[in-house]
């Protein structure tokens, strides 16, 4: 339902504070009541404040996947509903993590506001967050207890505490195709279906040995030829499965696929103007990067909910790789205009145990042979 108004429904609580804990969330059509979604989860030993936090941030990926117009969210915790709209201020440390990763995840939506509620009116939430309570309390839990709740409602600190990240939790390696006859020259090359040329594939295979050992879990790869035979070549080297995501595929420039630059500005003038001063802009027959920021942001929230503790690697094209870039750094689609990727480049992000994200690597080319 994209473009809809949604509402999040979202609880958590702990049996012992600190005890076993869970949450459960579901997104509602605000139009027609029209259930979409639901997510419950055991998280072991935890507080009360951890577990809503954890429900929140579960029912904000939810929404993402609905390419929502508005969301609101609502929760019958006084405390989160207060600290994500800003009104009070945090100061203890687990929650402070948990709010930068829902802070995180909020500005990927448009506009989401945050409504306390009563418990009564909270039920359905309530009762998946107690069935996954039920399920903690089953599970045998040796997890270190978060540090006691805090009073003090001091100010999250956005700001990383050190220069130096730590070790991520998880990294996402991206991999722009190698070339095609398009490439050299230039050309718009959106939704056709061109293969590698010789160069693309000897730039696959020096891609390929440049990634061997680095721990890749799996491969994700856009649908289109080109990307599918870059991600085949390093398939084979890694021994894993290529899975396809739709969400991958490169912005469908329309009319304009196959031109270049200058030929796209002598026969729609208008029209390219238009493009490069607006996201929302899309080519004839095409589609915006806005619209592309949107899917590729349901891709990506896929990603990290399928592989949370993994090095995974993406393979796609310069617009969604620059959007997942641009995300990383908690910047607009508008930036795409500022770096260059070039064929088989790669780059790679590290995401924090908090839920921020670390551009590590950003068009490295050093693996390529000498002729590329």
């Amino acid at each position: 339902m994209s473009g809809g108004r949604l509402i999040v429904e979202a609880d958590g609580g702990s049996r012992g504070n600190p005890g076993p804990a869970g949450y459960g969330v579901l997104v509602r059509d605000a139009a027609t009541g029209e259930l979409l979604a639901e997510r419950a989860e055991a998280i072991g030993v935890a507080t009360n404040n951890v577990a809503e936090y954890r429900g929140l941030i579960a029912g904000l990926a939810a929404a993402a996947e609905f390419d929502p117009g508005a969301v609101e969210v609502r929760m019958d915790s006084k405390l989160v509903v207060e600290q994500m709209s800003g009104r009070w201020k945090i100061k203890n440390a687990d929650l402070q993590a948990l709010a930068l990763q829902a802070q995180r995840l909020a500005r990927d939506l448009p506009r989401p506001t945050y409504r306390w509620i009563p418990r009564e009116q909270n039920a359905h939430a309530d009762r998946l967050a107690n069935a996954a309570m039920d399920a903690a309390a089953g599970l045998s839990v040796a997890s270190r207890h978060p540090r006691p709740e805090s009073t003090d409602n001091s100010t999250v600190d956005e700001a990383r505490t050190s220069w130096t990240p730590t070790t991520p939790k998880a990294t996402t390696w991206l991999l722009r195709h190698g070339h095609t006859e398009h490439s050299a020259a230039r050309r718009f090359s959106g939704h056709n279906d061109l293969a590698l040329n010789a160069l693309g594939e000897r730039e696959a295979a020096a891609a390929a040995e440049r990634l061997a050992g680095r721990g890749i879990a799996a491969i994700v790869s856009s649908p289109l030829r080109r990307t599918r035979q870059t991600a085949d070549v390093v398939a084979e080297i890694l021994g894993l499965p290529v899975t396809v995501d739709e969400d991958l595929a490169e912005t469908n420039f329309g009319r304009w696929d196959g031109l270049t630059l200058a030929e796209t500005r002598t026969a729609y003038p208008a029209e390219l103007a238009a493009w490069t001063g607006s996201v929302d802009v899309a080519p004839p027959d095409g589609e915006s990067f806005a619209s592309v920021a949107r899917r590729v942001r349901r891709a990506r929230t896929r990603l990290l909910a399928a592989h949370p503790d993994q090095a995974v690697l993406v393979v796609s094209h310069v617009t969604p790789i620059k959007l997942i870039v641009a995300a990383a750094l908690g910047v607009g689609p508008e930036v795409m205009f500022r770096f260059q990727l070039d064929p088989a480049g790669l780059s790679a992000i590290g995401w924090q145990e908090d839920g921020t994200a670390v551009v590590r690597l950003l068009n490295d080319t050093s693996h390529l042979p000498s002729t590329a």
